[in-house]
């Protein structure tokens, strides 16, 4: 199965062809306000609103042979600890090998914005290359999970 953070995530589309295409449940998990999707891998879950309502429903959820598809780094830190596979949107694997690192970099990073109030976020934006990107990473990881669970 694949898990979706869904409210902020810019490649549901793109989640959606490769969950088709592999035959996977892609569950798209928000507070509200994502219209339905006519495919029947696709479930939508509409969760209470509120502050990680949507986080705690996967992390709750999400394991083995699962693949979760987030920006949050918290989240992505209990669903690797659950065992599932993780992703960042632009395609970065979230694994233990590494996120101790990315929980690390994310609390310095949130320490030196509330240290300086002026200091603006900002990233780039999100280009056809970010997505084909995550595409081809979340082909890449939906398959090697489904084997994983096969072999089990």
């Amino acid at each position: 199965m694949i898990w979706v953070d869904a409210d902020a995530c810019p490649v549901k589309a793109e989640a959606e062809k490769v969950a088709t295409r592999l035959g996977i449940k892609l569950m798209l998990v928000s507070n509200g306000g994502l219209r339905p999707s006519p495919n029947p891998l696709v479930e939508m879950v509409y969760v209470d609103q509120g502050p990680d309502v949507a986080d705690m429903y996967i992390a709750e959820r999400a394991t083995v042979g699962d693949v979760v598809i987030t920006n949050d780094i918290p989240l992505a830190a209990k669903c690797v600890e659950s065992g599932a596979r993780v992703l960042r949107p632009d395609g970065e694997a979230l694994t233990p090998a590494n996120i101790g690192n990315v929980l690390a970099t994310r609390d310095l990073m949130a320490d030196l914005r509330s240290a300086d109030p002026f200091r603006q976020g900002g990233g780039k934006p999100f280009s056809k290359a970010d997505r084909a990107r995550f595409s081809d990473a979340l082909d890449r990881v939906a398959r090697a999970a489904a084997r994983e669970v096969k072999n089990g």
